[in-house]
């Protein structure tokens, strides 16, 4: 069996290293997408007195935006990993990727929510084995289904490190939220490097065990 194993140190300080040197970027990236994001939600609300149906819609657009600038933000993180120069834009280029990534998500949550409901434990088995299927979405432009199975190779025998890691990037950005809510300007982006310098780790390990391909190299 071929293991594979990152380090939580390595990781957080090169997410902590990035935020700094990237700090304005990052604080520009967050402050757009709060806007975009919940200036609809917000409407949204304040339909809801009038009609459910105009509330709905505002919904449905937050939602959407969301997908998008989350799309956007993988592609800047990995950027930065891979040591490329990202560009605001990079925040809104969803093109390609939106209509797997929604459904992606859409799946994960539903396989989620049915290993809850199986008593707990097969749903945060299930989030940890199939977490990077977004990133294989955009990185690795894979279909739903591939994203999820690469997931789950590049996941394994390090689950249990993955879900402590998880929870501490977590605790990270709980006392961000304790910091009057400003301190998530820098651990937001933090834990975000964070997290894709882990995956791209593993993801190279995988590779080299000859696992995992791109759609464009089939």
């Amino acid at each position: 069996m071929d293991r594979k194993d990152f380090s939580i140190d390595e990781a957080l300080r090169f997410g902590w290293n990035t935020m700094k040197t990237n700090f304005w970027f990052f604080f520009g990236i967050l402050v757009a997408m709060i806007a975009a994001i919940y200036i609809p939600y917000a409407l949204a609300v304040v339909a809801d007195r009038l009609s459910s149906g105009l509330a709905f819609l505002f919904y449905v657009v937050s939602y959407v935006i969301a997908m998008i600038v989350n799309i956007g933000l993988i592609r800047i993180v990995l950027k930065l990993v891979d040591g490329e120069k990202p560009d605001f834009a990079d925040l809104f280029r969803f093109q390609g990727f939106f209509w797997r990534y929604l459904g992606g998500s859409l799946l994960m949550a539903l396989i989620v929510s049915v290993g809850v409901m199986l008593f707990v434990i097969p749903g945060i088995i299930w989030a940890i084995v199939f977490q990077f299927y977004g990133w294989l979405i955009i990185d690795k432009n894979l279909g739903i289904m591939d994203a999820l199975s690469h997931s789950l190779k590049i996941t394994k025998t390090v689950r249990w490190k993955l879900l402590g890691f998880g929870v501490l990037l977590g605790l990270i950005n709980y006392l961000g939220i304790l910091v009057f809510v400003v301190g998530l300007f820098a651990t937001i982006p933090t834990t975000m490097v964070a997290y894709a310098h882990v995956y791209r780790k593993l993801l190279v390990q995988t590779e080299n065990s000859g696992t995992v391909r791109s759609k464009a190299n089939d």
